[in-house]
């Protein structure tokens, strides 16, 4: 997902003694862990719930939205907690909420009630959102000010890595399972199938609240050091005139809706990849996938035996499964990871805004080329795009609060509620999916996203 940005960092006074912020940053490394993590494990749980709950492509949609439509709705109530709590407070909140919203797993899955589900996820988006409003500024002013890039670079590659690792868990935990357990399950009245595998959720979250409420503990104990304000960038006297919102800045409003198509089609190519490898209708995988999927798989089962799990291997004989798929989805996410560490040296050295739109090219052409082919190769498509995507927010986000003076906190403002891009667009794919064509029909709609952010990357981004 998104990684932090910095517009106009200050640090601590120059008169504040020299001392080290290892431990800090340490503590906020874990939370953009957390972020990716937490946020990923939405693509295995959307595909999982689609089965439980018996839902249409659509309803199963409404995992997404239920988890980024937070994002829009608590972005500014976020912003005023913060005020009163401060930063160190405001995250000990924001970890109990989300604690609060993994306990709504429960219910929901002694329930099998698709709202109770959803109201986790709305609960869980609430307090990742506070977290996310206190801990993006955090990062960018806690130390000196000459490095706040690398220390952004460091919680954004964090925040890639929970998100690789968590969809190959959430594999495991919710597709994997020994052969004896998929043997009863199978045998059992598809009622009562439902009924036990609804329960297969409970553990992840359950272990996650737990989580949750010792990460806040840790972080009510630790002395966090209170850290100045942002201040305004001003620009030269007559660099650009005086406007009353940053949204008379062409080049600001359509940055917002590059964020949200951007943000959408990331969590919508991620959102419906194993239902989309479901759709392809292969009965073999090739010699390379199956490599991958065993090669990660004992890496991943390893883990899951220390979380008191039972070893559940990937059979990948019988052709693409969800937990086969569930090592798709981490591959694109690792291709995220990938292309932010690459990008990070390289964006130094390129003209960004070219590397935007050659990166959007090959969104662009990658997706149709998906649609219009079958097998594997189009679930490997879509995984490239994981790839394309890595540079996007760091170039976009800077392009579009260019010479915003000191409107440059509206403008940041108005990108991170663009967020809730990822709410709608899998939304809109969930709806073409089921009334409009079929998954193929619905992944022209990323394609036309790509084609935007193509546009912005060639004429949109222009100061006017």
């Amino acid at each position: 997902m998104a990684a932090p940005t910095s517009t106009s960092p200050t640090s601590l006074t120059s008169a504040t003694p020299a001392r080290s912020y290892a431990l800090p940053m340490a503590a906020m490394t874990s939370l953009f862990f957390l972020f990716g993590a937490v946020t990923n494990f939405n693509d295995v749980l959307m595909p999982y719930l689609k089965d439980v709950c018996q839902l249409t492509d659509l309803q199963s949609s409404l995992v997404q939205s239920a988890f980024f439509g937070a994002y829009f709705l608590m972005s500014l109530p976020a912003g005023y907690v913060l005020k009163k709590l401060g930063y160190q407070r405001g995250i000990v909140l924001g970890l109990l909420v989300m604690a609060v919203g993994a306990l709504l797993f429960v219910p929901a899955a002694n329930s099998r009630t698709f709202g109770m589900f959803l109201l986790g996820l709305s609960v869980l988006g609430a307090g990742v959102t506070l977290l996310q409003v206190a801990a993006n500024p955090y990062v960018s002013i806690l130390g000196p000010a000459s490095r706040a890039a690398s220390r952004v670079s460091i919680v954004g590659v964090a925040n890639n890595f929970g998100g690789t690792l968590s969809p190959l868990l959430g594999g495991i935990l919710l597709f994997g399972g020994s052969a004896a357990l998929k043997a009863r399950l199978a045998a059992m009245p598809v009622a009562e199938r439902l009924a036990e595998e609804s329960t297969l959720v409970k553990g992840p979250y359950i272990g996650l609240a737990i989580f949750l409420a010792i990460l806040a503990a840790v972080f009510f104990m630790l002395k966090l050091p209170e850290l100045e304000t942002f201040t305004d960038e001003q620009p030269e006297a007559d660099a650009i005139p005086l406007r009353r919102s940053a949204l008379h800045f062409p080049h600001l409003a359509l940055g917002v809706v590059a964020i949200f198509l951007y943000v959408g089609v990331e969590v919508g190519l991620g959102s419906f990849l194993i239902r989309y490898g479901e759709a392809q209708g292969i009965q073999q995988l090739s010699n390379f996938t199956q490599a991958l999927v065993r090669g990660l798989n004992v890496a991943v089962n390893f883990i899951a035996v220390l979380l008191g799990q039972s070893p559940a291997p990937i059979d990948t004989t019988v052709g693409f499964t969800k937990a086969v798929g569930a090592v798709l989805v981490a591959s694109y996410w690792f291709g995220s990871l990938v292309g932010r560490v690459v990008g990070i040296p390289l964006l130094a050295r390129l003209n960004d805004r070219k590397a935007l739109a050659f990166v959007c090219t090959v969104g662009v052409l990658a997706v149709l080329a998906s649609v219009f082919t079958s097998g594997e190769a189009a679930l490997w498509l879509i995984v490239l795009c994981g790839l394309m995507n890595s540079i996007m927010w760091p170039v976009i986000f800077p392009l579009a609060i260019k010479g915003l003076g000191p409107l440059t906190k509206q403008g940041s403002s108005y990108l991170i509620m663009a967020i809730v891009g990822g709410a709608i667009v899998p939304l809109l794919m969930g709806w073409v999916a089921t009334h409009g064509g079929g998954l193929r029909v619905a992944f022209l709609i990323p394609a036309l996203c790509y084609a935007y952010l193509l546009y912005y990357s060639l004429r949109g981004y222009r100061v006017r």
